[in-house]
């Protein structure tokens, strides 16, 4: 039977060689795949028709893509793996190249991709294909955010102390869930700076009670490594801004050692933050 890893890799080599064609063979006939970052609002696509229309798409020759600085997160659950990798995009029209980060939680099942949720750099993206402008008046036109209902707050694990302590805006409790000597990165955060120190993590967190939003946690999923130390977690921020509804939707993937992170890699939905309070080209320009 082939596995996860090897459907994955598969996926990879194939979009690597623009043999965009041929991968849809890789999903069931009835395989969902959720964007819950798309660009201006999360997409979700289902079936093997859908999917073959999407890779054969406009997409398809604007953008050559290769793959590089690949970690596949296999979890407890056997058909779920989690892989984090970047691209080398670069675009037909511009001639540009960019790396871009991305991660995937891939549902496999008899050899198939039943369930895909993919996050990428769609402002990077953009940015190679001189698309900035484009982006900026999608989400102009978009409709309002649809909201999830809000999770119950639980504190039973790191990862669920930091997503909930958050929301509770417990700034000064936050920190000390990180080890003294840390790496916390924001893959989709153009200029952020990488955070190695508890202290480093004091100044980010007193710098959050400055933004001015009441959230709430939605749509929470955990994912438990293989290897113990290793959670990715899936969920949404929820919250009102100027009187209208904001959600962000984010995916961590953390190394959590005696009780305390040691890396996270936090991939956050920066654009639509941007997106939605017309800061899109402030972001864009942090990438020059």
């Amino acid at each position: 039977m082939t596995t996860p890893r090897d459907v994955f890799t598969a996926l990879s080599d194939g979009i690597g060689a623009g043999r965009f064609g041929e991968l849809s063979a890789l999903y069931a006939e009835d395989a969902v795949v959720e964007h819950p970052q798309a660009v201006p609002r999360p997409s979700r696509i289902t079936g093997r028709t859908a999917v073959h229309e999407r890779f054969t798409g406009v997409l398809a020759g604007a953008l050559r893509l290769k793959r590089k600085d690949v970690v596949v997160h296999e979890t407890t659950d056997p058909e779920v793996i989690v892989a984090e990798y970047d691209y080398d995009a670069e675009s037909v029209e511009t001639g540009r190249t960019i790396s871009t980060a991305n991660i995937q939680v891939l549902r496999v099942r008899d050899g198939l991709i039943v369930h895909s949720r993919d996050y990428h750099d769609y402002l990077r993206l953009a940015v190679v294909r001189d698309g900035v402008d484009q982006l900026a008046k999608a989400y102009e036109q978009a409709p309002p955010r649809e909201l999830s209902p809000a999770a119950s707050p639980t504190s039973g694990t790191v990862f669920e102390q930091l997503v909930h302590g958050v929301a509770g805006k417990r700034w000064a409790e936050l920190p000390d869930l990180y080890a003294e000597k840390t790496h916390v990165t924001h893959p989709f955060l153009p200029g952020a700076p990488v955070l190695r120190t508890r202290d480093e993590l004091r100044k980010h967190f007193a710098a959050a009670k400055d933004v001015g939003v009441d959230f709430e946690v939605a749509d929470l999923v955990t994912y438990q490594g293989a290897d113990p130390e290793v959670v990715i977690g899936e969920f949404a921020y929820q919250g009102d801004f100027g009187g209208s509804p904001v959600r962000i939707a984010n995916i961590f993937a953390m190394r959590i050692r005696n009780g305390l992170v040691v890396e996270s890699r936090d991939y956050g939905d920066h654009l639509g933050i941007a997106g939605d309070t017309g800061r899109i080209p402030e972001l864009a320009a942090k990438l020059s």
